[in-house]
């Protein structure tokens, strides 16, 4: 997930946005959330959200609810979502 940090104006501020939400989604989801990009850039962060389960439709539902909690989020914008299953 791409996310937005319009109001960032350091690196500080930034991570402090990135790790509430990483927070949240282990502990509501029991997710592995991982950031793995734009670890340089003030208003913008990449994350990798990590869920396994042996039912797809579960898993389905559980990714709609993490994307939900991310558009919530009044300290940051999700741009953009991609999912990936294996």
């Amino acid at each position: 997930m791409e996310l937005l940090i319009p109001w960032s104006h350091s690196l500080k501020d930034r991570r402090s946005a990135v790790r509430g939400l990483k927070e949240r989604l282990r502990s509501r989801f029991n997710a592995s959330v991982a950031e793995v990009g734009y670890q340089d850039k003030w208003q913008r962060a990449t994350l990798a959200v990590c869920v396994v389960d042996n039912d797809r439709h579960r898993l389905e539902a559980t990714m709609g609810r993490v994307r939900q909690l991310a558009e919530e989020a009044h300290d940051l914008q999700v741009a953009d979502m991609r999912q990936e299953w294996l």
